[in-house]
């Protein structure tokens, strides 16, 4: 990396942004292969294993579609398949992409019923019960939620939206965007009654950014089967075809998939459980060190207010009125190495984002978060001192009780 100052900064850049993240060196070395002939046997194996092995990461048995898209493709993948023009969707707020994915569907000439929200909390269940009940025509053909939130750092429970949809005995889709959970935290897909699931390469699943997905179950692709919309691309059916062409609609985007597929390998080997105790693990360090810093009046805070609530892949810090945390980030950059994201639409130059999903381990998040309580300092950003301690404590005894937990399994 290269400064603004034109000075070379030596060793690696800390990449904490929550998209992409850090890509494994096993997964550039796959992708750093010579390109096939699309319709060689061995390539239309491969991409036919990710599908399959895709669907266990969804936990679905329905067919996951692929894109050569980010996660706004998938969105609009998802929204083509689905709605008609005029068609209504309920939105209960999360953050910024909630309002960007609803926006999207406006775009496309959908009615949005928005519940508001205030960025700092997870989605109210009851909220959402009562919109539906009030629905008794049935005129929502869809409740779109957001799991989590990569502006705000906030996760919803799909299950208890699930719940609020059951319980007001309503038939519309339930739609989740996982793009900033899958990887990260459990997503049972069909177990939770979930009919689509959008998620993408560049986050959890630690893939450069460029592909896409919709998971689809029954009840999605018979409501696909009805849906008027002019669609090409994005065309769930055609994607259905048996010709290996159809399944990403003209040539695959190879590269990519060679890395997806050994990403899916390190994700099985890793194995779900220690993904998850990983992530809990990482995020409960930079939890400790947040809340460590934010002890010390009118200084740095958290962004989600309910402490449950907090994402378990990235965490949104608000900074003191009066600080631009812009500028902030650029000391970070430039002095440290250390690349962090921005705060989005309301949080704009009042937050940054500190990433802790995908390829990361504890020393490199240690290094990371020292960095930010340094450049604090250089800042003359209020926090309390030694947030870093509370990082390594917490470490110290979360890797031990897992250490407990793992030698126990292994004499059970």
């Amino acid at each position: 990396m290269t400064s603004t100052a034109g000075q070379k900064i030596r060793g690696r850049n800390f990449l904490m942004t929550p998209g992409p993240t850090n890509v494994p060196f096993d997964v550039l070395n796959a992708i750093h292969s010579p390109a096939v002939d699309l319709s060689d046997p061995d390539f239309i194996a491969l991409a036919k294993s990710c599908f399959i092995d895709l669907q266990k990461v969804f936990h679905t048995q329905g067919p996951v579609f692929t894109y050569i898209a980010n996660g706004h493709g998938a969105w609009e993948a998802a929204l083509s398949n689905l709605l008609d023009e005029g068609e209504r969707v309920l939105v209960p707020a999360t953050g910024q992409f909630s309002e960007t994915w609803a926006a999207m569907a406006d775009d496309l000439g959908i009615e949005i019923d928005y519940i508001d929200g205030d960025w700092r909390h997870a989605v109210d269940p009851a909220a959402i019960e009562a919109r539906l009940k009030d629905d008794s025509d049935h005129k929502i053909k869809a409740v779109m939620l957001v799991q989590t939130d990569t502006a705000t750092a906030i996760t919803t429970d799909p299950l208890v939206v699930r719940n609020a949809i059951d319980a007001a005995g309503h038939p519309a889709l339930f739609m989740v965007d996982t793009v900033a959970a899958l990887g990260t935290i459990p997503f049972r897909m069909d177990e939770w009654g979930i009919d689509v699931a959008v998620g993408a390469s560049q986050k959890g699943l630690m893939v450069p950014p460029g592909i896409s997905f919709t998971a689809a179950g029954e009840k999605a692709l018979a409501k696909c089967r009805e849906t008027r919309r002019p669609r090409s691309y994005w065309d769930w059916l055609a994607r259905l075809e048996p010709q290996h062409y159809r399944w990403f609609c003209g040539t695959p985007p190879e590269h990519l998939i060679f890395g997806l597929r050994r990403s899916l390998d390190l994700l099985a080997a890793e194995g779900e459980e220690s993904i998850f105790a990983r992530h809990r693990r990482l995020a409960g360090a930079v939890h400790a060190a947040v809340e460590h810093w934010a002890a010390e009046d009118n200084g740095v805070q958290f962004n989600a207010m309910v402490p449950e609530e907090r994402a378990l892949s990235v965490t949104t810090v608000l900074t003191p009125e009066g600080v631009d945390a812009e500028a902030f980030r650029e000391i970070l950059r430039e002095r440290f190495n250390v690349s962090l994201g921005g705060g989005l639409g309301l949080l704009q130059g009042r937050a940054f984002r500190i990433a802790h999903m995908g390829e990361m381990n504890e020393p490199t998040l240690l290094g990371a978060l020292a960095a930010v309580e340094t450049a604090m300092k250089i800042a003359g950003i209020v926090h309390l001192p030694a947030g870093i301690n509370a990082a390594m404590d917490y470490l110290a005894e979360a890797l031990a009780e897992d250490g407990d937990a793992h030698q126990a399994t292994e004499l059970g």
